[in-house]
């Protein structure tokens, strides 16, 4: 009996209903989304208004690319599309660096020299989350217990 009670106890407890950054902005049109992104950046880089005219329409013009990507996918999961091939992830890899190499030239242009080493580094710090040191050794300590 106190095992079933523990159970129930420690089932209840746990949130099954966690929702990620992406899982609150997946019903927002590209637009909200461009314009809570560019809010956020003009608290943490003090953007002008011309600055923030100009970032918000890369942004808008992002999520509605990351929008039309993510139906793609869905799509092709729903038509049970086989793995990529070794050329069809090559050119994704592609085109994505190619996106990002375009994205640091327009932004080192919008912004100025502080703000740019700003951005650049809350960049690297998003790119990073959950690959860092810590990661490795937590599994490490789970894999021994195992």
């Amino acid at each position: 009996m106190a095992i079933l009670v523990m159970a129930a106890i420690s089932v209840t407890a746990q949130d099954h209903n966690m929702k990620g950054k992406r899982g609150d902005m997946k019903d927002l049109s590209p637009e909200q989304i461009a314009t809570l992104q560019t809010k956020k950046m003009t608290l943490a880089l003090d953007l002008n208004e011309s600055q923030q005219a100009k970032i918000k329409t890369i942004l808008t013009k992002d999520a509605t690319a990351r929008k039309e990507k993510m139906a793609e996918r869905k799509a092709n999961k729903e038509d049970g599309k086989k793995v990529l091939t070794a050329d069809e992830k090559y050119a994704m890899q592609n085109e994505r660096l190619d996106h990002q190499i375009a994205r640091k030239a327009e932004m080192k242009s919008i912004l100025n020299t502080d703000q740019y080493e700003k951005w650049v580094k809350m960049d690297s710090r998003k790119k990073m989350r959950g690959h860092g040191k810590d990661k490795g050794e937590k599994k490490g300590k789970r894999s021994s217990k195992e």
